[in-house]
């Protein structure tokens, strides 16, 4: 038997990837990373209300979020998500939001409203996810780069986006919200 297992993004990009796959404890099948559409709703929807409740205890109105994360696929000006499967079944979700950088004359996408199943953490599934994201903006010119924001608690992430090569070095993330 091959030692070496398929990892498909989105039809578009396949790796060798033994080990990522030996970690999650995988034998044949595939984790697929692709753009979602309405039909992961109601998931997203619910991957947001336990990450609201795990970091911050804060619940969440479930149509509130529900129609929040419709709003998304019915404009795409608000973002687009993005979905990781294994056989089929959803196991994270990421959104993408855009801020226009007139310094850069181009686009910076922000990570945002990132959750992984409690039983896929700590195995790759954020790291495929983010390198799935990064290809995209290194193959568009209209994009210059990927931000995202965590809370300062939060280390096992922290730590995550450090070995993913992203920094901290430039800036600290202030804000003010209605009440």
């Amino acid at each position: 038997m091959n030692k070496y297992y398929s990892f498909v993004i989105n039809s578009q990009f396949v790796f060798s990837a033994a080990s990522f796959f030996l970690c999650l404890g995988y034998k044949r099948n595939a984790m697929e990373i692709q753009k979602a559409d309405s039909t992961h709703a109601r998931i997203i929807a619910e991957f947001q209300i336990a990450m609201a409740w795990e970091s911050e205890k804060f619940l969440l109105d479930r149509d509130t979020i529900l129609n929040g994360v419709l709003a998304v696929f019915e404009d795409k000006n608000k973002g687009r998500y993005y979905v990781a499967t294994d056989a089929g079944k959803v196991v994270a979700s990421l959104l993408i939001t855009y801020e226009w950088s007139d310094w850069r004359n181009s686009w910076v996408w922000w990570i945002q409203s990132v959750y992984v199943l409690p039983e896929y953490r700590r195995k790759g599934v954020f790291s495929a996810m983010y390198k799935f994201i990064k290809k995209k903006v290194e193959l568009d010119n209209s994009v210059a780069g990927i931000r995202l924001y965590v809370d300062k608690a939060n280390k096992k992430a922290i730590s995550t986006y450090k070995k993913l090569g992203m920094t901290d070095e430039h800036y600290d993330f202030f804000e003010w919200m209605k009440s």
